[in-house]
């Protein structure tokens, strides 16, 4: 029996069975296709695809998620390839619809988040997995509105890249969990989506109350911060794990918990 579903760009996808060959795409949404039980249908994933870490040695690598390997995909005779709007290009899916159906997904909210599992559990038969995970984040997100209710916000700039120096701008996954957290992103208002920044400008233009340095997709250290105080003078510094602010999908709920952590080490 046919099945139609439409992805989060609006694209229409008809399956006759249930894709049983999976190559993903997206670090985030591999991590999410394990945790709803689909390990044996996952065949391809990135280089990047490092939860759980033991997929990079059990399944085939096939590029980063800009620079695809697409004959390594093509011998892999996938049923559905799944992509991200934010980390594939248009380019590349184009490419990779002449292999077979690929599946993009948008996420800039928790309710594009939700919609995102409920797809997969209908796509891949896995419903009732998918109802338990949406289930879990809920009640995690219901725990922290509640532990966030009292708290100050905060305004923060957050770094996403060294040389050039890029922060995260509005219309963004990181944006909506910097809202969440109760976190004023001092850039949301401009133009761009992650917008190159001069750092003269922050401590007078800006004023954030922290500034927040990503653990990916650059490892900021130290050494980061002696050159950016020159410029941010007394504005404190806090490294965070870019996954738990960038990372969609399951990830989410151990997102609350970290969140909370990060709430603890402000004043």
């Amino acid at each position: 029996m046919k099945q139609v579903f439409i992805d989060q760009v609006g694209n229409n996808h008809t399956f006759d069975a249930v894709p049983k060959r999976i190559v993903s795409l997206v670090p985030s949404q591999t991590e999410l296709l394990y945790d709803l039980g689909l390990e044996d249908s996952i065949v391809g994933i990135t280089k990047f695809c490092v939860h759980p870490f033991h997929l990079k040695s059990t399944k085939t690598i096939v590029g980063g998620t800009k620079n695809i390997k697409f004959d390594k995909i093509k011998t892999l005779q996938p049923d559905i390839i799944i992509c991200n709007k934010e980390e594939n290009t248009k380019e590349i899916v184009e490419e990779l619809q002449k292999i077979c159906p690929v599946w993009v997904t948008n996420i800039y909210t928790i309710e594009d988040n939700a919609k995102m599992i409920l797809d997969f559990g209908n796509i891949f038969n896995k419903r009732v997995e998918a109802q338990k995970w949406i289930d879990k984040i809920n009640f995690a997100y219901h725990n922290f509105e509640r532990f966030i209710k009292e708290k100050q916000h905060h305004k923060v700039a957050y770094f996403i890249w060294a040389n050039p120096y890029m922060v995260a701008g509005k219309h963004t996954f990181i944006n909506s969990l910097l809202k969440l957290a109760k976190f004023k992103n001092v850039y949301e208002d401009e133009s761009s989506r992650y917008p190159e920044i001069e750092l003269e400008k922050i401590k007078i233009k800006y004023n954030p109350d922290y500034i927040l340095l990503s653990s990916e997709p650059f490892p900021f250290k130290e050494e980061h911060v002696l050159e950016m105080s020159n410029y941010t003078e007394t504005i404190p510094f806090i490294f965070v794990d870019g996954e738990m602010f960038s990372w969609y999908g399951s990830r989410l709920l151990k997102a609350f918990e970290y969140f909370k952590f990060v709430r603890e080490k402000m004043k």
